[in-house]
């Protein structure tokens, strides 16, 4: 059975930074790519920033560029989303999801497992 299982979430203020951590079980994760999506309240789901398992090779969303680092440790089979400079407009559930696909990633439907989500609240 495969299980993504985020941590890390809280409350912060403006400009400081957190760490997500997803811990995958149940796959040969490094073989699959990595993505984080997040879901404000009122608003769709929208992409964030995707790892793939082998090459690592990375992309973001515009608004996070600059800020946002994702990486992996496939020995730990575990995906990093470090947030820094946060704003409120971060604010928004945080979700982990995985794909055999290395293409379109930045659509849900790609996603083949996806994690219960860890909720970040920046304060202004």
């Amino acid at each position: 059975q495969v299980q993504l299982v985020e941590s890390g979430g809280g409350l912060v203020q403006t400009g400081d930074s957190l760490r997500l951590s997803c811990a995958a079980s149940g796959l040969t994760f490094s073989s699959y790519t990595a993505t984080w999506f997040r879901q404000a309240p009122g608003k769709e789901r929208e992409f964030v920033a995707t790892i793939l398992g082998t090459d690592l090779r990375t992309d973001y969303a515009d608004s996070v560029k600059g800020r946002f680092t994702i990486s992996r440790d496939n020995a730990k089979n575990i995906v990093y989303l470090q947030m820094n400079s946060l704003k409120p407009e971060d604010t928004a559930g945080y979700y982990c999801a995985a794909t055999i696909r290395r293409r379109r990633l930045s659509i849900e439907s790609s996603y083949d497992y996806w994690g219960q989500g860890t909720q970040v609240t920046v304060s202004s």
